[in-house]
């Protein structure tokens, strides 16, 4: 082989190891202090928020998400602050300790007088009762969330 040809050899091999290490740096990157949101999915500033009037709330309907199961039980977030996001990261209204949870796992919101869970892409699914949810799907009072290890429900 000619030189010119090794050297090609060389730098080709070099270029796809600087690829590689840096995609997996940008990895943990991600993994560790989670993917930037616009302000817009955050729902706007917090001062706009907090002038809104909350929506009216039908008797009988959800107040709260709380833990039922996990590592976290017994931690909750009122709906009035919804949506709530769920996952390991500390933007998240619950943040879970389960090594099983994505930095942003799930999402909970409310389209009327219905509540949606919705699946932010996570490894490792997010489930309604048992079957694993690939789109915004309706929950109710009691229905079983599960994220990781972690088992959610809407109550009063």
């Amino acid at each position: 082989m000619s030189e010119l040809t090794l050297f090609l050899i060389r730098f080709a091999y070099l270029a796809i190891l600087w690829i590689f290490v840096l995609s997996a740096i940008s990895v943990i990157r991600s993994d560790m202090f989670g993917a930037r949101v616009p302000e817009t999915a955050r729902g706007g500033s917090a001062p706009a928020r907090s002038k809104s009037k909350p929506p009216s709330r039908r008797r009988g309907s959800p107040t709260h998400l709380i833990v039922v199961e996990g590592d976290n039980t017994g931690a909750r977030a009122e709906l009035d602050d919804a949506p709530l996001l769920i996952g390991r990261g500390n933007d998240a209204a619950i943040r879970l300790d389960d090594d099983y949870v994505s930095t942003r796992h799930a999402r909970v919101a409310a389209s009327g007088d219905d509540w949606f869970v919705e699946d932010l892409g996570s490894t490792n699914g997010t489930y309604v009762g048992s079957v694993r949810i690939t789109q915004p799907t309706t929950i109710g009072l009691g229905i079983q969330v599960r994220i990781g290890k972690t088992i959610l429900e809407l109550r009063k």
